[in-house]
């Protein structure tokens, strides 16, 4: 009869060690998907659809689509400015050094 043999945890870790970089990547995607879900959720709060939306902002449907798919990081920030604005939104940028933070744009 064989034993089976107990492996510990930092064992494992050792054999199979985590790739940060991978890691920190997905934790970005899952960050840029969960801010495009809020903008959708105030697009359906407002009984705006994408269609609707498109048009104000003079784009398609499938751009809409896009960017409420967490396509953020490719979108321009002209389109994020429009889009918010469409609904009745600004838009501010801050840029972060560290502890500091500055405004570099508001409306």
């Amino acid at each position: 009869m064989t034993r089976s043999r107990t492996v510990e945890w930092h064992d494992v870790r050792e054999k199979h060690p985590v790739d940060e970089a991978a890691v920190s990547r997905h934790l970005a995607r899952m960050e840029a998907e969960e801010r495009a879900y809020r903008l959708r959720e105030i697009r359906e709060e407002q009984g705006v659809t994408q269609k609707q939306l498109a048009e104000r902002m003079h784009l398609t449907q499938p751009t809409i689509s896009a960017l409420e798919s967490g396509d953020l990081d490719r979108t321009g920030l002209v389109t994020l400015k429009s889009y918010v604005e469409a609904l009745g939104g600004t838009i501010e940028v801050v840029a972060t050094f560290g502890d500091r933070k500055l405004v570099v744009s508001s409306d």
